[in-house]
């Protein structure tokens, strides 16, 4: 079994010993609430993220009985480099041979231990966790979309059908409650009405002020 990390670039870090286990956790996200009378509840929201830990050493000397292979980085340079990795943005693909492992990650945490009677290997501990992309939903601003009509505001004007024997302040008297306002309407309807507004006809829609 080899473990390794590949870069976006291409670039793969080789861990040089491997560690006694590697773990892995799932979780179920739950939320509790607390509700009036009825106690707590937990509502179910999916699937956390999967977290992958393991733990080993970087020997400052190649050893066959436990290196993976023989040109080993020295330790605080792989030490180093396992903190850049942290440190980016862009997740990482953790590829464990002989396994199904072959997920992108962030390696989320990253500890070291210097022991006596060990001079010059470094200890550490990594924990990655799986990548999960976020989705941004963007909003079409095409002509093609379907935009909701305003509805309009505006009042739509009361009209009037002269009837026989209709007159411009008979009018004024029955729609307006004045008689004297039948010039506003003539105003209104000079164009319809024509130059004397004494000769409307039956028929004529005029517009009420």
């Amino acid at each position: 079994m080899d473990i390794y990390l590949v870069e976006s670039s291409g670039e793969k870090f080789h861990f040089p010993v491997n560690p006694e286990e590697i773990t892995i956790q799932r979780e179920k996200q739950l939320e509790t609430l607390n509700i009036l009378s009825l106690g707590e509840a937990e509502l179910s929201q999916g699937e956390k993220v999967k977290t992958i830990s393991f733990s080993s050493f970087f020997p400052v000397e190649y050893d066959a009985s436990y290196c993976r292979y023989i040109e080993l980085p020295r330790p605080h340079t792989a030490m180093n480099r396992l903190t850049t990795i942290m440190n980016r943005k862009q997740p990482v693909r953790l590829l464990i041979s002989d396994t199904a492992i072959n997920v992108l990650v962030n390696l989320s945490a990253h500890n070291t231990t210097f022991k006596g009677g060990e001079p010059g290997d470094v200890n550490y501990e990594v924990t990655f966790r799986t990548h999960r992309p976020m989705k941004v939903r963007s909003v079409s601003s095409s002509k093609n979309s379907i935009q909701r009509a305003r509805p309009d505001s505006k009042p739509v004007p009361k009209v009037y059908q002269v009837k026989p024997g209709d007159s411009l302040w008979t009018i004024a008297k029955l729609e307006l409650g004045d008689s004297s306002k039948w010039r506003a309407i003539y105003d209104k309807n000079k164009s319809v009405i024509g130059p004397d507004h004494n000769l409307i006809k039956p028929g004529q829609k005029l517009v009420m002020p």
